[in-house]
């Protein structure tokens, strides 16, 4: 029995797996790795219509590319899938039996603490090796160093070098899968080569951003480079990689081929974080439609997480950035998680989470729409930092205690309500970011904002 592929709707994306050259005038022809969008479904479902990132439509083979999909919710991704943790020696040898040549894993040292240990198989016993970590730098034997496990593992994948042989096999740790294998399976793996990194533009939470090409077109790279950041890099590309909208900063891709340097590409936004842009531009340029705008941009965005329950749990001004067309979109899903997770409230900036999220860790869209309401009142401050003139310290005292700032200079009176109702301390009181988004409508429609 044949099976039959359901046909793909207009909008989906799909990656070209091979070249493809015009047969006819009206084909379009691709290069393997190029990104397509499908147009529409025809006839015949050997063939689609497509468009290129130009804009250029012409009809493809449909069994010469793949459908890019979401990283399926809940997969447990890591980069080093070959790596235990603190495990003992006897549980490391247990792990590789039967004795097979070349498997090997990688585990916390447990007789010097901050250096690893390598596990391998060889000859039918299993030999370890003590992993040093010196000056910045990991190495076996004082001669090889590097930067962080992958690069180690990588080197002795393709050069057993002095040990009693290559790593031809990692022992997966139990629930995993192998990043790499899964964005490449997915569609979203794209190649170093075709990369050109041209200059720093930020510094982010686990490097360097910088402003790139690929394939022609701007880009942002954001750069992983060490272990301690590499695992949270997944964590954002997959929930990434789930998401479309045209007010979330759009993934592109990630190049994971590489194990020294890690990148999320995303599309390039050339004006920046909307805090930066806010205060450079101020009340003398910035009018009443414009803070509308952005705010109604934001809502947008916040919407459809809400729709596919999703939770940002860092929505702010400077996690927002504008593109060259005054969109602004989105960003920064280091912390999204769907809405059931938990989360260390450590690392969370106190003026901008809601009270609940702080004092019991639970986070939802209506925390969302807490900050949501802090991001308005930045919008029309033009940039100024939440809670003027008060300590740190006795922010959240002072909100629990039913304080609410007021409202910033020449807002309009019906913004400021929507700040109030985002400020409700009671979350099952706080709107939806639909109605939200509804009652910016709203205003915008009767010219409200003047």
């Amino acid at each position: 029995m044949s099976v039959v592929q359901t046909p793909w709707q207009a909008g989906t994306e799909c990656v070209a797996n091979y070249d493809f050259q015009r047969r006819t005038d009206q084909d379009l022809p691709f290069t393997k790795g190029e990104v397509l969008t499908i147009v529409a479904v025809t006839r015949d479902p050997n063939w689609y219509k497509a468009k290129n990132k130009g804009g250029q439509v012409g009809f493809i083979p449909a069994n010469y590319v793949q459908k890019r999909q979401g990283v399926k919710s809940g997969t447990k991704l890591s980069l080093m899938p070959w790596f235990h943790g603190k495990i003992t020696r006897e549980q490391a040898e247990r792990l590789l039996y039967p004795p097979e040549t070349g498997l090997f894993l990688v585990r916390e040292s447990t007789n010097y603490p901050g250096d690893y240990t390598l596990c391998v198989s060889c000859e039918g016993k299993v030999e370890h090796y003590r992993i040093i970590y010196k000056t910045g730098k990991l190495t076996i034997d004082e001669e090889a160093y590097f930067d962080n496990l992958m690069q180690l593992v990588e080197h002795y994948t393709n050069d057993a070098d002095g040990l009693c042989t290559s790593l031809m096999k990692p022992k997966l740790m139990e629930g995993t899968v192998a990043a790499q294998e899964e964005f490449f399976r997915s569609g979203w793996a794209l190649k170093m080569k075709e990369l050109t990194l041209l200059q720093t533009i930020g510094r982010g939470e686990f490097g360097d951003v910088m402003l790139g090409e690929y394939r022609g077109s701007k880009v942002a790279v954001k750069c992983i480079k060490n272990d301690a950041t590499a695992q949270a890099f997944v964590a954002e590309a997959l929930v990434m990689t789930q998401l479309r909208h045209k007010n979330l900063v759009q993934l592109l891709g990630v190049i994971v081929e590489d194990r020294s340097s890690l990148f999320i590409v995303t599309e390039f936004m050339a004006k920046g974080s909307l805090v930066d842009y806010l205060r450079s531009r101020g009340r003398s340029v910035l009018g009443g439609d414009c803070l509308l705008k952005f705010s109604l941009d934001v809502s947008e965005g916040m919407e459809y997480l809400e729709d596919n329950n999703f939770v940002h749990r860092d929505l702010a001004a400077r996690n927002v950035l504008v593109s060259e067309e005054n969109i602004a979109k989105v960003s920064d899903f280091g912390l999204t998680k769907e809405a059931s997770a938990t989360q260390d409230t450590s690392k969370l900036p106190v003026k901008w989470t809601s009270p609940e999220a702080l004092r019991e860790k639970n986070f939802s869209t209506k925390s969302d729409v807490w900050s949501f309401g802090i991001l308005l009142w930045e919008i029309y401050s033009f940039g100024r930092v939440p809670y003027p003139r008060i300590a740190l310290k006795d922010v959240v005292p002072r909100v629990e205690k039913g304080y609410k700032m007021d409202a910033p200079d020449g807002c309009p009176a019906i913004v400021y309500e929507l700040m109030k109702q985002c400020w409700h301390l009671d979350p099952n009181q706080r709107p939806s970011f639909r109605k939200l988004r509804e009652q910016l409508e709203h205003i915008k429609d009767n010219e409200l904002y003047q």
